[in-house]
């Protein structure tokens, strides 16, 4: 045990009270992963059409480059908090940023889909123990009573990210190479190292169990064959019989892991987190609900690039605006969740979700830009508000002892519906289009109103909660009393 690691079996002393200077500097340096993966994202689905061009494929078939990534993060995310506990945080979050860093300028490197694609899977290695991990630092350092405040300032860095990740990635695209979108990873990358090795606490077991490779392995092919088989309907990559067969091989992995874990106490993914009602419903109806709304930045640019003929920089100032209306309702997350609990904020907003979704059908190439700028602001304001309120819920109510399994069981999940809401996305577009086609406007219309359909039907599940639910995080339970 190193002379700054804190046993986390006995009664936690929060870093975040010893000084008020790591108050901020832990969100910041958290943020920094963020920053990086929001940074990454939406820069990348403004390039698209452009990385198509290059690299000479379909523009649907660059959401490969996004899928494995994201599926490649959920695969390697039960490895995160086992790593954690065994090598410590500090270390393990300062090569997860390595890692990220070098993968990033290797995709800008990449000359084909394969090259990419691979390319992304070795990025998505260093997300998978980045963001969670970055979480579980964040989450060890605060006492409950101070999660929100804390998770509020880490995202307001890592907002910036996504507001100008789009214009950034239009102009990169638009008057350099989109080969820029990834290399600017290399500089925020190599800050965020340096301030980890500087300042994060060295937490970690004593006496880490030792990791499920079984469960492992059964969790990630069945994830990784059930994936693939959801990018096979929109465009085929093998034949249809052995996509099924590969598609029914990856569900009986899942379902075979589900005794497999009740029969360890170490299980790769703890799956008894689902008795606490707080985590089970901000994964399962949360889970829902980033599906469908996760599919909205993917389907927008394609939609104003493919369908209105803008340029990627027209197309980047118009998306943009989301992420300055998630800016925007960040300083009253906590007032709103206070005010109106879980489970009243999170079913009215997810059913406010859904119609915005659908909304984006109406919008016609002839539509004035102010007024699609002002619906993409309102769902960014929207879209904000349930990620933000799900993600404290995930862990309001976790024993401490149980925090490790916790990012790792809820990172995947929270990754898995990012994945399947933009390959979903892409197979509807797919399918309506037609083999061979482009999609057009209508299409993408289409596309919207069938994606806005998952989002409504999560909002029921968050019907679940009860007025206790997260009150230590939300201070609704005790505003009523």
């Amino acid at each position: 045990m190193t002379a700054n690691s804190v046993p986390i079996e006995t009664e936690p002393t929060y870093a975040a009270m010893r000084s008020r200077k790591l108050r901020l500097l832990i969100p910041l340096i958290v943020a920094f992963a963020f920053l990086m993966e929001q940074l990454d994202s939406t820069i990348v689905t403004t390039a698209i059409p452009d990385i198509a061009r290059t690299l000479q494929v379909a523009p649907l078939s660059l959401n490969l480059a996004i899928t494995s990534y994201v599926l490649s993060l959920a695969v390697f995310m039960p490895v995160s908090g086992w790593i954690a506990d065994r090598y410590g945080a500090r270390r393990v979050f300062a090569a997860a940023l390595v890692i990220f860093t070098v993968a990033s300028a290797l995709c800008g490197l990449s000359n084909s889909l394969p090259e990419l694609v691979m390319t992304r899977v070795f990025q998505g290695f260093g997300g998978a123990m980045m963001t969670p991990v970055g979480r579980l630092v964040l989450i060890r350092a605060f006492p409950r009573n101070q999660l929100v405040t804390a998770m509020t300032y880490m995202t307001i860095p890592a907002v910036i990210g996504p507001t100008i990740g789009p214009i950034l990635g239009g102009f990169l695209t638009t008057y350099a190479s989109w080969r820029w979108v990834f290399y600017v990873n290399v500089p925020v990358g190599i800050v965020g190292v340096f301030l980890a090795l500087r300042f994060v606490e060295d937490v970690r077991l004593e006496a880490p169990p030792k990791f499920d490779v079984t469960g492992f392995l059964l969790c990630g092919g069945g994830l990784g064959l059930l994936q693939f088989g959801l990018e096979n309907v929109g465009h085929a990559i093998v034949p249809r019989p052995l996509a099924i067969g590969l598609t029914a091989l990856g569900i009986a992995l899942l379902c075979a892991y589900v005794p497999h874990a009740r029969r360890r106490t170490d299980a790769a993914l703890d799956l008894s987190l689902f008795k606490i009602r707080s985590f089970r419903v901000s994964t399962m109806a949360g889970g829902l609900s980033r599906m469908g709304v996760n599919a909205v930045p993917f389907m927008l640019p394609l939609m104003f690039q493919i369908g209105f003929g803008l340029s990627p920089v027209q197309s980047g100032s118009l998306t943009f605006v989301a992420s300055i209306g998630g800016l925007a309702v960040r300083p009253i997350s906590g007032k709103l969740m206070r005010q109106f609990g879980y489970r009243g904020l999170l079913s009215v907003n997810g059913v406010i979700c859904a119609a915005m979704t659908a909304s984006f059908a109406l919008v016609q190439p002839s539509t004035p830009h102010w007024i699609v700028f002002l619906m993409v602001l309102l769902f960014g304001v929207l879209r904000s508000t349930q990620f933000m309120t799900t993600n404290t819920l995930t862990y309001a109510d976790m024993p401490a002892a149980k925090l490790s399994r916790s990012t790792s069981l809820g990172g995947v999940i929270q990754q898995l519906t990012v994945s399947f809401g933009v390959s979903t996305a892409a197979a509807l577009l797919g399918v309506i289009a037609g083999p061979g086609r482009l999609p057009d406007v209508a299409d993408f219309h289409l596309a919207f109103v069938l994606v806005a359909l998952i989002t409504l039907v999560s909002a029921p599940g968050f019907l679940q909660l009860k007025a206790e639910d997260g009150a230590a995080a939300s201070g609704h339970k005790q505003k009523a009393a």
